[in-house]
């Protein structure tokens, strides 16, 4: 089967600049790496195409090769000499690492003549759940490293410019010749940005880039819970000599709240009732997001019993309805009594002991359990 125009395959024109080239290969490999399309057979397949176009027009000797004598000019097999098949291999190592730096969130990832994605940054940001249930928006100020206004982000003392690294002579790297084996490392003069700067600028000391502080507006989506993250594109460390600028991801943490605790879409809440309540019954409100909400209690009810308002919870980001609210009713013992209170609670007592089995059936039962355990 016969192979397509490398340009075609780029879907650039035969005259397109190395950025030209650069730029739609990166396109392509994010699009259709396997990666991104477990789903899509033919993502691995073009995804190896655009590769294989960018190897070749990438390199300048590959290239004129290649315009010259087509697929024949660049085949090792085809006994055209391969025009440079030797090498070469620098320019798409580069664009590799960019793409995957871009696909995987590799922050730092260095590209040709010192080209840097900026960091991606984290911001804490802690809301009341009042906030979290409904939605909201805020400000936030972040501290972030800006490009050098000064030095225009080169790193140069104003009215100089970077040159070109004398150790690796601009591609960032160097080979290392080992007896039979040779080793290509970062060059340790430039640090892989392939420049030099003989006269660093004096307001970023030549790093090209100045810490500042920035103000954000966050919109906070209704629903969102504990540890959710918002992304702010491009609102992360600025890039280094033109690279691209990191994302902000804003992690929500939700405040304890002084009523409700949260679990997922549900909310839950402790309810104290008197003693009297709980044993005749009645009706008590208990608060809700929403306001205030009446439930009826019933007669003889337990400490511990819990009461479910549907619908009376939270509606998450990913859900289609709401949660419930719970609440799990406690018996308050009362406290301060006075001297008539306790007489009737004596007379109380007085009744459920001669009857205990009739008032009192679960204090009836563990006694009876606890005196068959003792043999008694």
């Amino acid at each position: 089967m016969a192979k397509k125009d490398y340009y075609e395959v780029l879907g650039v024109n035969r005259d397109a600049s190395d950025d030209e080239i650069k730029k739609a290969y990166r396109k392509l490999a994010m699009k259709h790496h396997p990666d991104r399309n477990p789903d899509n057979p033919k993502a691995e397949e073009h995804f190896k195409e655009a590769k294989e176009a960018y190897e070749i027009l990438s390199d300048a000797q590959k290239r004129a090769a290649y315009d010259q004598y087509g697929h024949a000019g660049v085949d090792p097999h085809a006994g055209m000499g391969g025009a440079g098949m030797g090498g070469g291999f620098g320019n798409f190592g580069d664009a590799f690492s960019d793409i995957f730096g871009d696909i995987f969130g590799g922050g730092r990832t260095g590209g040709r003549g010192g080209v840097y994605r900026g960091a991606d940054l984290r911001y804490n940001l802690e809301i009341s759940l009042e906030d979290a249930a409904r939605g909201s928006e805020t400000r936030i100020r972040i501290p972030t490293m800006e490009e050098c206004e000064s030095c225009g982000g080169s790193g140069a003392k104003k009215g100089t410019s970077p040159t070109t690294c004398p150790t690796c002579h601009g591609h960032g790297q160097v080979r290392i010749q080992q007896g039979f084996f040779s080793i290509q490392q970062t060059c340790p003069k430039c640090h892989g940005s392939g420049r030099f700067v003989a006269d660093p600028c004096q307001a970023c000391h030549g790093a090209g880039r100045v810490k500042q502080h920035k103000t954000l507006s966050v919109k906070i989506p209704s629903g969102v819970d504990e540890g959710d993250r918002i992304r702010l594109s491009g609102e992360g460390e600025h890039g280094v000599g033109g690279g691209p600028p990191g994302d902000l991801y804003v992690q929500i943490h939700i405040k304890p709240h002084a009523v409700f605790q949260r679990d997922h879409d549900d909310l839950h809440c402790e309810m104290p009732i008197s003693f009297s309540i709980a044993a005749l019954g009645g009706e008590i409100e208990i608060p809700t997001l929403d306001g205030m909400a009446k439930i009826k209690i019933p007669a003889e009810t337990q400490s511990g019993k819990v009461f479910r308002l549907r619908g009376k919870g939270i509606k998450g980001v990913r859900s289609h309805h709401h949660g419930d609210l719970m609440c799990h009713v406690v018996v308050e013992t009362p406290v301060n009594l006075t001297d008539r209170q306790k007489e009737l609670l004596r007379e109380l007592e007085a009744i459920n002991v001669k009857d205990g089995s009739r008032h009192n059936p679960r204090a009836k039962s563990w006694m009876d359990k606890a005196k068959d355990f003792f043999g008694g």
